[in-house]
């Protein structure tokens, strides 16, 4: 023990050496060099893989062109701008790429700012004070060993880098608010249902029924009516059984093409071990025997279950539709802090957004879920510390040695093996752990209650991003810390110290927790290279090729597998915004201290931001848009690393100073700018951010739905009643040429007969009828991709009713059979079943789809019918702030809009007539109007097109207004936005 001091010092303080650094930037990089070669030979051949949305996407709006030369991908990366992609992706792709752009830039700014003024002087003072013997290449550029005034440059340029991060989120917050106020006026949204509809939850029991609804909106005195209004309706454990019957399909496919594979029957019958564990114990079934059997059983309890469904038993949640989405937003703008009766009232989320299965749980159910995801949350913190732990012994295997001799004896032997497993194990460990750290989020956030899949996005972005900045930043940090505190202790024992000699020793402490917290960025340093590495291997998609490679020859793959690989892949947004969050947070925390760490950061960014770009483009489709909502959330985390940033710039000095001056205090202010700039984007922007604020004249041109169109076409209970109602259960399908062989498989007489299937637009093929009435579809080997057709239609935005009609355009139906052409699949479930696209169509939408413009004999029933001839335009109910008036057709900053006027007016008959002639004062220059409306404040029409009236809230009885139908409204709705926290 007598050497143990000599050999600490030896190795002092490196959490990482150098070399490993090194072995790992190299490696990394050539690695990613010969992923990106293998991408640009792959492919020119592997284009379902590597451009997907050049066969499937919605409408006209294809992506470029791109060729199949070597490098043919480049140019319309970099010629497509923003303009285009937004009407190419949407405005949530686009959101999360001028993200990624704001944080390349952003980031190259502050390591320029700390390479250019940081290195400098911190080389210059190392040069001069510190030993050669305690100092290496890296800790020359860090503030490691910095003292005295030379501390303030550092404190001067974490002002500079929080002004920087301000500036930067203040010029994108600007444009994100005026493509979200774009989105809002865009022809898309303003033709989807949902639009204009509202939700209300936690609905008192007097007040679950249809008229209850109502009632709860005649209380309030809204300034426009609702066209119709529905409460949910109990399902009990029907979309339990949906799933679980569509579980078994896919898993009697998968048997039957294993055991077919290749057009040949195979030597043994598939098995399938019935309890057990492990491969032991249990009993040992025939596996098609047992499926066919398990499918036949739930398909008679699911036709029992729905029989037995009583669907008066309401749910505590409804939707209300209102006649235009201007009134829609404004009346959820004024109920938004009220509670009407004890309910809430919101924007109403996309039909296929919504979690099903979450939105009907009582609130015990939920307040226990809750208090369940919260324990495995703390579960989950404390186990994840044991791969941190190896991490972090790992990282610091230098300080080891002196400790371990197999490691001592290994770093002098093979100095460069030494270096390379401690370079790049730790990083590597950590990514392998990352993979698999969100989808656990999901699946407890899930848990815990969230209604929505969007809802549940700001979740995991919240919590992931916490639990990553806690557990890698913070414990990482500490374990660092541990270890060099055990060193020390264990230095002073073997100089044979008295306790109370050691005990005085802790006094260099403080130093030792700068200088461990300090080193430690060039475990960072290694950490950029791999998250490089990442965003090239995602490019790459090679986990993809292998699995369909592996699965494809091992197994076979079935038509469904096929129907859905080829299809392009929904992007994750939260994960990937909680990546570059957290690398955001970590090279803002280091780079006042460590610059070379923001650099790295700023490398790494600019690699995510172009091959996100590529993904985006080709690849990877977005599953519901929200309109960039989780913008708000993720510029909250970026100022939250802002704080975390001065706060340990507050520790540093701190420590330096061994907190006996009051110089650490010269950190504070940046705390508490960035508070107040908090405060003041909230004020300026989120309310515009998550309301579409229409002006006056929009109001006037709104696009006006009457009651009796939605009342009529049962359109909310359409497309906001719970989609197990209606849902078709999965048929069974298989290859064709794979058919001729059932006979040989089951037993007994097979017939053929016709399927119709859901996935195919409702289109028959043939099929075989075994004994027991179990239907196999036979598909040809030309209709196994996904049809783009379908593909546009399944994935468009437009009112159902828009959407059967281009339906029956496109496959031929007749319109008797109309309700074929929708999808009615249970893994359409926004959120209940497993990947969910579309909302489910009706049962009974021919009913509806008959009354196209093409009959002039139900014209009135259409949408778009002419309200009343009435209008009153007396003030109503005024909330305070909500100043339509002043607006007048601008954009969010005052500014016009370049891209989107107001929806397209409404013309009316010529029996309206022209409008009276106005002087001309009346046109010149008119006062600003406000909202509501000035008593007595009369507007007449502008010609051409009829105002949109502005209503009294609810009309007397004796009312002669027929804007609202008085007979009994069976069918109400709704629409929301979350008002939570995050």
């Amino acid at each position: 023990m007598a050497d143990i001091g000599t050999i600490i010092d030896e190795n002092a303080s490196r959490a990482l050496a150098p070399a490993a650094v090194g072995s790992q930037v190299a490696l990394m990089s050539i690695i990613s060099v010969a992923t990106v070669v293998a991408f640009n030979a792959l492919r020119p051949k592997n284009k379902v893989i590597y451009q997907p949305k050049v066969k499937y996407h919605v409408g006209d709006k294809s992506p470029p062109r791109i060729s199949d030369s070597l490098f043919g991908w480049l140019p319309p990366l970099y010629r497509t701008r923003e303009p285009e992609l937004l009407d190419k992706i949407g405005l949530d792709a686009v959101t999360f790429l001028r993200f990624t752009r704001m944080t390349r830039m952003m980031f190259s700014s502050i390591a320029l700012l700390g390479c250019a003024v940081l290195i400098p002087i911190d080389v210059v003072y190392n040069l001069k004070n510190v030993k050669s013997s305690s100092r290496d290449i890296l800790s020359i550029l860090t503030i490691r060993d910095v003292q005295g005034s030379w501390l303030f440059a550092h404190v001067a340029v974490s002002y500079l880098i929080s002004g920087l991060v301000m500036y930067f989120i203040w010029r994108n917050w600007t444009h994100i608010l005026r493509l979200r106020q774009e989105w809002f006026r865009s022809p898309e949204y303003h033709q989807s249902f949902y639009a204009r509809t509202l939700i209300v939850t936690d609905v008192p029991r007097r007040y679950q029924s249809d008229e209850g609804i109502r009632a709860i909106f005649e209380s309030v005195q809204v300034p426009y009516p609702t066209t119709s209004v529905h409460i949910g309706r109990k399902v009990g454990r029907l979309p339990e059984l949906i799933e679980y019957h569509n579980t078994a399909v896919r898993e009697l496919e998968q048997v039957l093409v294993t055991y077919l594979k290749g057009g040949q029957i195979a030597k043994e019958r598939p098995t399938i071990r019935i309890g057990g564990f492990l491969g032991m114990g249990g009993v040992k079934k025939d596996a098609i025997d047992f499926y066919t059997a398990k499918l036949q059983r739930t398909e008679r309890a699911i036709e029992d279950h729905r029989k037995e469904i009583d669907t008066r038993k309401a749910e505590t949640y409804g939707f209300a539709s209102m006649a235009a989405v201007a009134y829609a937003h404004i009346v959820a703008h004024i109920l938004r802090n009220k509670h009407p009766k004890g309910t809430d009232i919101a924007l109403a989320p996309n039909p296929k957004d919504i979690i099903w299965n979450n939105v009907n749980k009582s609130t015990a159910e939920i307040v226990r879920n809750r208090s369940i995801g919260f324990l495995l949350l703390v579960l989950v913190c404390f186990f994840n510390t044991i791969p941190l732990f190896f991490i972090s012994i790992l990282a610091n295997l230098t300080t080891l040695t002196a400790f371990v001799p197999f490691l001592a004896q290994w770093s002098k032997t093979s100095s460069g093996s030494f270096a390379f497993i401690s370079g790049v194990l730790p990083p590597a460990i950590s990514a392998l752990f990352g993979f698999f750290l969100p989808i656990i989020m999901r699946w407890i956030t899930r848990l815990q209650g969230a209604q929505t899949n969007s809802r549940l996005d700001r979740a995991v972005v919240a919590r992931y991003f916490a639990f990553l900045v806690i557990s890698q930043l913070v414990i990482f940090t500490l374990f660092g810390v541990g270890f060099v505190v055990v060193e020390q202790i264990i230095q002073e024992i073997g100089e044979h110290t008295s306790f109370a000699n050691i005990i005085a020793a802790m006094s260099t402490l403080p130093a030792t927790i700068n200088h461990t917290y300090v080193s430690q960025s060039s475990y960072w340093l290694t950490f950029f290279p791999m998250r490089g590495f990442l965003a090239i291997f995602d490019l790459a998609q090679i986990l993809n090729l292998v699995w369909t490679s592996f699965k494809t020859h091992m197994f076979g793959r079935t038509p469904r597998d096929i129907r859905e690989w080829t299809q392009p892949q929904e992007f994750q947004y939260d994960i990937y915004y909680s990546n570059i969050l957290f690398m955001a947070a970590v090279a803002l925390v280091f780079a006042p201290l460590a610059p070379l760490v923001s650099l790295a950061g700023a490398i790494v960014f600019w690699i995510s931001s172009w091959v996100y770009k590529y993904q985006l483009m080709f690849v990877y489709a977005t599953q519901i848009e929200t309109g960039g909502r989780l913008w708000n959330i993720i510029v909250n985390r970026l100022l939250i690393s802002v704080i975390l940033m001065q706060l340990l710039m507050i520790l540093t000095i701190g420590l330096q100073y061994e907190f006996k001056s009051f110089m650490w205090l010269s950190t504070v202010p940046p705390i508490l700018f960035v508070v107040a700039f908090k405060i003041w984007l909230d004020r300026m922007f989120y309310q515009k951010f998550i309301y579409y604020i229409p002006s006056e004249t929009e109001l006037r041109e709104a696009k006006v739905h009457s009651s009796r169109a939605d009342d009529v076409g049962h359109r909310l209970e359409k497309r906001f009643g719970h989609p197990a109602l209606h849902a078709e259960l999965f048929t069974p399908m298989l290859h064709a040429k794979m058919m001729p062989l059932l006979a040989d498989v089951y037993k007994g007489k097979i017939g053929s007969d016709k399927a119709k299937l859901d996935e195919y637009g409702g289109q028959k093929v043939d099929a075989q009828v075994m004994e027991g009435g179990l239907r196999i579809a036979g598909i040809e080997q030309r209709d196994l991709e996904y049809d783009p057709a379908l593909y546009r239609r399944d994935r468009g935005e437009l009112d159902w009713d828009a959407r059967s009609m281009a339906s029956n355009a496109i496959f031929g139906h007749n319109r008797a059979d109309s309700a074929s052409v929708y999808h009615q699949k249970t893994h359409y479930y926004g959120g209940s079943m497993a990947g969910g696209r579309a909302s489910p169509a009706p049962s009974a939408f021919d009913r509806y789809a008959a009354k196209t413009p093409a009959n002039p004999g139900n014209a009135s029933a259409i949408e778009l019918s002419r309200l009343g001839a009435s209008v009153d335009h007396l003030p109503l109910l005024n909330d305070p702030g909500y100043n339509l008036g002043e607006m007048s057709n601008q954009g969010p900053l005052g500014a016009p809009l370049p891209r989107y006027a107001s929806p397209e007016p409404l013309h009316p008959p010529s029996r309206y007539g022209t409008p009276a002639t106005r002087p001309p004062s009346w046109f010149a220059t008119p006062a600003p109007m406000q909202y509501p409306p000035q008593a007595g404040a009369q507007h007449s029409p502008v010609e051409g097109y009829r105002e949109a009236p502005l209503h009294r809230p609810y009309p007397s009885r004796d009312s002669s207004a027929n804007h609202v139908s008085q007979e009994s409204v069976s069918n109400f709705a709704g629409r929301g936005v979350y008002q939570g926290g995050y």
